[in-house]
């Protein structure tokens, strides 16, 4: 387990270890998450654009951009 001090200010250093795990690079920002127990998690709160490869299915059939603006207006969208 990893252990850091905090300062007076709120501030601490991150663990070497906890960062590789994150994958967090200098600039990167953080989420604290406080659940159910009262546990505090980490995380990281910007990924990467190419984190997001193949999380949706490609659709049946191409989609024009005018059909998805038919679509959104269908569902009554905000104007």
């Amino acid at each position: 387990m990893s252990t850091s001090t905090l300062t007076s200010k709120g501030q601490t250093t991150i663990p070497i270890e906890v960062r590789k795990q994150l994958n967090l690079h200098p600039g990167d920002r953080l989420e604290f998450v406080i659940d159910e127990d009262g546990r505090v998690l980490i995380l990281p709160a910007s990924i990467d654009a190419s984190e997001l490869a193949g999380m949706l299915k490609r659709p049946a059939k191409p989609v024009s951009v005018t059909a998805m603006n038919q679509a959104i207006r269908k569902r009554g969208a905000r104007r």
